[in-house]
């Protein structure tokens, strides 16, 4: 060991060090050594990061890190002591009071020879003892195999650059100035932001098309940031919101063209959607912080002012119009059809009168008359107005008064019952918006000074029930309320703590929702519920909006530096959500994008076709341009709960809605054209029925209960089609772990609904097949709960089970053949799976049924019941699983389930590959520690 011992040496009972030639230039060997994320490639000593690492060392970062030692693992809690070009050194602590250090170098002697240096010194109860030689003397072997590894990777790397980490920007902690915050590198933060307005379309000077304003807008983001347009040029991945007056393929590459930059990635939102703004801003944040993007361009724009005066003037526009096999790299955001059979029958496919009838439902449930809530409309509106008076970017700033709003003129013609024109979007306008996302690595080298960066604290994106007319609640959303919850539970705060709000504000309806299921007062002076004034004044730019409040709310941000700010932005009738909480303080968790799963809750069918009674839920009349109602559109809800929409032209029902209030009243319905009120006293509203699946969390445990007794559980297309939407709830839930599948009324389930499959209701799913559950394998585990018998479809059904309690008295069988028919939702190949040849043959050729106590004996089922006790017995079963740790749980089931597969040569090196996934997991040393100290684990499921 040299004499020339540094301190941070000095005192351990034990030194060891080693060290080789490196045939590499000295920066590449002093980058190796100072990226602890590449210990993985040349310290032997290594076996898994607890958490990702920094990709260049700074004093000061902790990380944690298993090592092995003597062939033992043990994590050990690293802080980076020294970090100087060519040196990084670590102080470590680990199990049995064990202290590590490590200390790494690289120099150039006289001769140009590039050495590299590893010493460590250990001490603590391992090497104090009588194995304290044997300790040491491993670690040295470790120290000189590593010292090798070192000197080949390092001569990798100077042979191909390309095997470098990949990043531009040096990846070390930054130290965020005002609040002395520890930044990872990937941390994402907005830098930059830019919007344009061009109110009078300009034909004469060549009309710029939507993309070339969105690159207007980015590079005013730039401008904006400080750094210029090399920040542009930088960008690895272009981000576009679709435009609604102009189509592109790739609006991205046409952007990136326009700014010099050559992104890796493009992506665009689906065609039609205001969530997209904050959905890409949430995507970009994500990217960031995975490592997968360092600066992300997210931009949006719309001429549709520009194109009306063209049409008008009858001047072809020039835009570009793209090839047809260009594309960009992602399509974010779902495209399914926006309205359903009834609704579009009933008129519902455009926005306003979806909403005005939303619009009557909040009002009843407000408890006001039609005169109250259109002052709380106007008024609401009234302040968005004098906010976008204040916005140099509004579309229309100019403040209105509630009378103003509330009086129809030309100007402001009612459209539909309640909303006159200045209660709608402006969607004819050309404004472009753009955002800059950077890592806080990427913005440190690019010199953006830290007073531009606003830090994305969370995101989160959900969606509701699609189709407004099978919604429970037509005054509520069930998936705002979700991701609110998620994003204020990320970033640790409540809705009292933001500051600064913007909801999305196509229509009152929206803002009044949005408010309510996030805990926000709809009138609180000190906090408009904008900051840009609404798609109203500020201008609703196809699906773009959102992309504005983010960007004008980054300058409240950056003006108010301790605050937090809130956006929210939907797509369709309150359909698509997405939110985004910022600060221009850093946040205390590393940002996510979120997706909170909402289970199924009680639907609505939505009839094609009724006569009888009802109670009128919501009511809307559409105007003509005369100012005179054309016609009315009425939810009226059936005794059963469900839904039937009415549109009509009569009379006397117009003026009830135009005039009076038909909310709560009871009506007979004649058809979907013609209704008749037929009495003046309201009634409550009948709950919707129960759905034909019920869905129970108890913890952890998933509780799925088929229930259409009155059909034996038999399975329809609506059911399949729930099913479905519950088992991909479950496999995207991460506090879900274990799902038991049961039947309600003392009966699994009859299979497939035959008599409905006779008249063409076949119960097959696009995705999961046969019985909405059948043809992926579910990704988690699953008990069958078999009370009754499990015959045909509903033997299937019990074989999707990864696990089967069943009662004393249930049989199990596929009758198919008796029937002409073949058990081909998976009963015969399942069947074969699991159990001896000879008895899967006899079930699948007499179609007999055999009693579960058989197959217990066979293992087919796993335990059995008494009558009535099935479900119990499951759950007992369940709670047996979740008490294990959740890694071990999840590679254990895959390697049941894959190694049958495996060729023999390869099946124990392929077990040992998903097993280390859980031999290294945080779990594993808890499960560990939790035994040697005699308590249960906590696991953590990392």
């Amino acid at each position: 060991m040299a004499t020339d011992l540094p301190a941070q040496l000095t005192g351990f009972p034990r030194l060891v060090e080693a060290s080789a030639e490196v045939a590499a230039p000295l920066a590449v060997a002093g980058d190796l050594v100072a990226n602890p994320a590449r210990h993985a490639d040349w310290l032997s000593m290594h076996a898994a990061f607890r958490e990702a690492p920094p990709q260049v060392a700074s004093a000061g970062d902790a990380f944690e890190e298993q090592v092995t030692l003597m062939g033992i693992p043990a994590d050990i809690a690293w802080v980076v002591r020294e970090a100087e070009p060519g040196l990084t050194a670590l102080d470590g602590a680990g199990p049995m009071n064990l202290t590590l250090a490590l200390r790494m170098e690289v120099a150039q002697d006289d001769a140009g020879q590039v050495r590299f240096t590893i010493r460590a010194g250990i001490g603590g109860d391992p090497v104090e003892g009588p194995l304290g030689a044997t300790v040491a003397a491993s670690v040295e072997e470790a120290l000189v195999e590593s010292a090798g590894r070192f000197a080949a990777v390092a001569a990798a790397l100077a042979a191909d650059p390309a095997e470098s980490s990949g990043t531009r920007f040096p990846q070390r902690t930054v130290v965020h100035e005002r609040t002395g915050a520890r930044l990872d590198p990937r941390t994402p933060v907005l830098v930059g932001v830019g919007q344009v307005v061009q109110r009078r379309p300009d034909l004469e000077n060549g009309a710029e098309d939507p993309a070339s304003l969105a690159a207007r807008a980015l590079r005013r983001a730039a401008e904006d940031s400080g750094a210029g347009e090399e920040l542009l040029r930088a960008a690895d991945a272009v981000y576009y919101v679709a435009s609604a007056s102009w189509t592109y393929r790739d609006a991205g590459r046409l952007i990136a063209e326009q700014l010099g930059a050559d992104p890796a990635e493009t992506a665009m939102s689906a065609p039609y959607g205001g969530d997209a703004g904050q959905v890409l801003i949430n995507t970009a944040g994500q990217a960031v912080a995975d490592g997968r993007a360092e600066v992300v361009l997210v931009s949006g724009a719309e001429a549709g002012a520009t194109l009306a005066a063209a049409q008008k003037q009858g001047i072809d526009l020039d835009w570009p119009v793209q090839e047809r096999d260009i594309a960009p790299t992602t399509v974010l955001g779902s495209d399914r059809e926006a309205n359903n059979g009834p609704e579009t029958a009933a008129g519902l496919s455009v926005p306003v009168y979806t909403y005005a009838l939303i619009e009557s439902a909040l009002r009843a449930k407000a408890g006001e008359t039609p005169e109250e809530h259109r002052r709380t409309i106007t008024g609401l509106w009234s302040r968005l107005s004098e906010v976008a008076a204040g916005n140099e970017y509004a579309w229309l700033p100019q403040a209105h008064t509630p009378e103003q709003l509330a009086t129809p003129d030309a100007g402001n013609r009612m459209i539909s019952e309640p909303y006159p024109k200045l209660l709608c979007a402006n969607l004819q306008v050309d404004l472009a918006a753009g955002v800059v996302v950077t890592s806080v690595a990427a913005a440190t080298a690019l010199g953006i000074a830290q007073d531009k960066w606003v830090f994305l604290h969370a995101g989160a994106a959900a969606y509701d029930e699609w189709f407004v007319s099978e919604r429970r609640d037509l005054a509520a959303s069930p998936a705002i309320r979700a991701i609110g919850e998620a994003a204020f539970a990320h970033a640790g705060i409540g809705p009292d703590d933001v500051r600064h709000v913007d909801l999305y504000s196509c229509f009152p309806a929206a803002v009044q929702i949005a408010a309510d299921e996030l805990g926000l007062p709809l009138d609180d002076p000190e906090r408009p519920l904008s900051v840009t004034g609404g798609l109203t004044f500020a201008g609703g730019p196809g699906n773009n909006y959102g992309t504005h409040a983010v960007a004008t709310l980054v300058d409240r941000l950056r003006r108010d530096p301790e605050s937090y700010g809130l956006s929210t932005s939907l797509g369709w009738f309150v359909t698509k959500h997405a939110l985004g909480i910022y600060s221009a303080t850093p946040p205390r968790t590393p940002y996510r994008a979120l997706a909170p799963v909402l289970l199924p809750e009680r639907a609505r069918p939505a009839l094609d076709s009724y006569a009888g009674p009802g109670v009128v839920e919501a009511a809307t009349a559409q105007y003509g341009r005369d100012g005179a109602p054309e016609a009315g559109i009425l939810s009226v809800l059936t005794p059963e709960g469900a839904r039937v929409l009415v549109r009509t032209t009569q009379p006397e029902v117009l003026d009830c809605i135009v005039a009076g209030d038909p909310i709560g009243l009871p009506a007979q319905v004649e058809d979907v054209r013609t209704l008749t009120i037929t009495g003046q006293e309201r009634t409550d509203l009948p709950e919707p029925p129960e759905p034909p699946v019920l869905v129970e969390r108890r913890g952890p445990v998933l509780v799925i209960t088929l229930n259409r007794p009155e059909r034996r559980n038999a399975i329809d297309l609506r059911t399949a089609r729930l099913l479905e939407r519950v088992v991909d709830a479950f496999e995207a839930d991460p506090e879900a772990r274990v799902a038991v599948l049961t039947g309600a009324g003392g009966t699994f389930s009859a299979g497939m609904d035959l008599k409905a499959a006779a008249a063409g209701q076949f119960a097959l799913t696009e995705k999961r097949g046969p019985l909405g559950i059948s043809a992926l394998p579910i990704a988690k585990p699953v008990i069958a709960a078999v009370e009754g018998h499990a015959l045909a479809g509903g033997c299937e059904l019990a074989l999707i089970a990864d696990l089967v309690v069943a009662s004393t008295q249930s049989q199990f069988g596929i009758p198919e053949p008796k029937r002409g028919l073949v058990a081909a939702a998976g009963g015969v190949m399942r069947l074969t799976e699991r159990l001896p040849r000879n008895v899967a043959m006899e079930l699948a050729l007499t179609g007999n049924p055999m009693p579960a106590t058989r197959l217990a004996e066979l293992g087919l089922v796993n335990r059995l019941a008494e009558p009535g006790a099935v479900l119990d017995a499951a759950l007992a079963l369940a709670e047996e699983i979740v008490a294990n740790a959740p890694l071990s749980v999840q590679v254990s089931r895959r390697i049941v389930a894959e190694s049958p597969t495996w060729a023999p040569e390869e099946a124990f090196a392929r077990q040992s590959d998903l097993a280390s996934v859980a031999v290294t997991s945080e779990d594993a040393a808890e499960g560990i520690a939790a035994f040697a100290e005699h308590r249960a684990p906590v696991w953590r499921g990392r």
